[in-house]
C-alpha cells in the first residue's frame, strides 16, 4: 500500500502521452484490487480545479467521480487534528500547505511511501517518495 498524491490522478486525466498512460496503469492496478491505496479528500479538490481548469467543467467531474468510485481508494479525512499535524511538518520542513496535509494525510494511516511526482518529500524523512513515470 502507499499513498496517492493528486499529481497521479492530474496526470491521467490530462495527459495521452507516456506520463498519462502510466499514471492510468498504477490507477488501473488499484481499481482491480491489485493494490489498496490512500489519498486525501484534498486530492479530490485538486483534480477537480486543475481538470476543469484544462479541460472543463464535464471532465473533472468525470474525472473525481472515478476516483470516488474506486473501491480500492480510501480517502482520509481532514480535520483538526490532521490540520494541527500538517501544521507542524510545514514548521519541521517548510513545506506548502497543500504538500503538508497530504503528508499529514500518508502519516495518519501509517503510510511510509507517497506516489508523487513533487519532489518536496524527498526531504522528509517520514516517508519515501515513488514516481511511476
Amino acid at each position: 500500500m502507499s499513498y496517492i498524491d493528486s499529481n497521479l490522478f492530474i496526470y491521467a486525466a490530462l495527459y495521452e502521452d507516456e506520463r498519462g498512460k502510466k499514471a492510468r496503469d498504477h490507477i488501473k492496478d488499484v481499481r482491480k484490487g491489485k493494490k489498496v491505496e490512500y489519498t486525501s479528500a484534498l486530492t479530490f479538490d485538486e483534480v477537480f480545479w486543475i481538470v476543469k481548469k484544462e479541460k472543463g467543467e464535464k471532465e473533472a467531474l468525470k474525472a473525481v467521480r472515478a476516483m470516488l468510485e474506486m473501491n480500492n481508494l480510501r480517502f482520509v479525512e481532514v480535520d483538526t487534528s490532521l490540520l494541527w499535524d500538517s501544521y507542524k511538518l510545514i514548521d519541521k520542513y517548510g513545506l506548502d500547505p497543500r504538500d503538508s496535509i497530504h503528508l499529514a494525510s500518508a502519516l495518519k494511516v501509517g503510510e511510509k511511501k507517497i506516489i508523487s511526482e513533487d519532489d518536496d518529500f524527498d526531504e522528509v524523512d517520514e516517508i519515501e517518495r515513488e514516481w511511476v513515470i
